[in-house]
């Protein structure tokens, strides 16, 4: 059999990485004949697991008909399809799909229609958009500038517009003073955005954008309970564009197919990705309010922007035979049934190891933070890189889960994101907080 290439740029130059080669439901099949269990869903993408026929064959019926469809000349049976289901199950007030091919490419369509949409009120004055710290939007420089990963942003900072500007995050458990209710906290750290809008001028500010769950920069962190509900007024006040990210908690992975559904927030645009099209296709679109729309269609009746696969037809028929899958075999209870069992397992596995110091999420998307020490929160020693150890851990032990670091600031913490399939069974969420109990051992110790 021929040797990995030796021409592909990995994303880590020195990685010398299995081949995969086939999928069996929450398993990768490599070509030594390992079945790794998907306990991350690579990205929280596969939410379907690797092997779903329904899926496949959709993809294949439109490969056959017609694989491609340029936006400038036509639209589509399986655009349509797929823009119908989403409107029908959106947020209130979001009226349109504009489709494109992946999260950062939903962010950097709302961020050039934020402002837009402002120029053809005869607004143009607005342009900041706020975001938070420990965020993340995207790797395009757009979307980039708007997130808050310092990690990344780093060495393209020079890069980077300075129409963004960050608040911070709503992490309670880390960041609530002693005595503070959650519900107090998020009003606090909410009205951060209302005093930020007042230092930049109301007339300026065109959006912000936040995650309803923090996806891999912190480690699957909801907001408190009322924190959204504050932003929402705040925004409404100044008349700012409210942007939920939902590419990696959205699409069912928190329990409902849009998370902000459990924050009962009325968001401007939605972004979603990932889930989308679960990995048999690359998808994603950026949701819009009618009202944005038809902004637009009085005004100058073209939005300036545009990608050359946007509203693939193979791709939207993959997305249709997602929504499908998931409504069919009623996926989001068994998210939600699983959710709570992973999250009783993780608890009962680490919920008092003296290196964990929280367990949080919600659905299939959870996250575990490694810390020096329960009682202080104080987190562990960042040059000793544990939460690429116990990646490395977990994958010899054939499970994929995936730790990142700089969890708290972009340098220091650590953490742990799970986010199996939607298709996981009780025996494999079992099989994974096994298999990462025993990483944690390999690296921490039982504790």
């Amino acid at each position: 059999m021929p040797s990995p290439s030796a021409h592909i740029f990995q994303r880590a130059t020195a990685a010398s990485l299995p081949v995969a080669v086939g999928g069996d439901g929450v398993y990768v099949i490599t070509r030594d004949g390992r079945r790794i269990l998907d306990g991350c869903g690579g990205a929280a993408v596969s939410c379907l697991g690797h092997s779903d026929r329904g899926v496949t064959d959709a993809i294949k019926r439109q490969v056959d008909d017609l694989p491609y469809a340029h936006t400038g000349f036509f639209t589509s049976e399986p655009a349509e399809e797929l823009a119908d289901m989403l409107i029908a199950r959106a947020p209130e007030g979001i009226g349109r799909v504009y489709f494109v091919s992946g999260g950062s490419e939903a962010a950097e369509a709302a961020i050039k229609l934020a402002r837009q949409y402002f120029l053809e009120k005869g607004e143009p004055a607005r342009s900041r958009i706020i975001a938070r710290r420990q965020s993340y939007h995207g790797n395009t420089l757009g979307a980039l500038a708007a997130g808050g990963n310092e990690w990344r942003r780093r060495q393209f900072a020079p890069l980077l517009s300075d129409a963004f500007s960050h608040i911070a995050p709503c992490h309670h458990w880390r960041w609530g003073e002693p005595g503070e209710s959650a519900e107090a906290y998020g009003t606090r750290v909410a009205d951060e955005l209302d005093a930020e809008i007042q230092r930049l001028g109301p007339e300026t500010v065109a959006a912000f954008m936040a995650e309803p769950v923090v996806g891999a920069t912190m480690g699957a962190v909801p907001a408190v309970p009322g924190y959204f509900a504050r932003v929402r007024e705040i925004c409404d006040r100044y008349g700012v564009l409210l942007i939920l990210d939902e590419v990696m908690c959205g699409m069912g992975r928190t329990g409902t197919l849009f998370a902000s559904e459990a924050d009962d927030v009325r968001p401007d645009m939605v972004l979603i990705a990932k889930g989308l099209g679960a990995g048999y296709q690359p998808i994603g679109a950026t949701l819009v309010a009618e009202k944005i729309h038809q902004t637009i269609a009085d005004g100058s009746g073209f939005f300036q922007h545009g990608h050359t696969y946007m509203g693939h037809p193979t791709a939207c028929a993959a997305g249709v035979a997602v929504l499908n899958t998931i409504e069919s075999r009623d996926l989001l209870a068994n998210v939600n049934a699983m959710g709570d069992r992973l999250r009783q397992s993780l608890e009962a596995r680490f919920g008092q190891h003296p290196n964990v110091g929280d367990i949080r999420g919600r659905g299939l998307f959870m996250g575990v933070e490694l810390v020096a020490d329960r009682d202080s929160c104080a987190p562990l020693p960042t040059e000793a890189k544990t939460h690429a150890k116990i990646k490395r851990a977990a994958f010899e032990r054939d499970l994929m889960v995936y730790p990142m670091g700089g969890t708290i600031d972009g340098a220091a913490g650590d953490h742990i994101l799970i986010a199996p399939p939607f298709i996981a069974s009780a025996d494999d969420i079992d099989t994974l907080v096994d298999r990462l109990g025993q990483a944690v051992d390999d690296v921490l110790g039982r504790g």
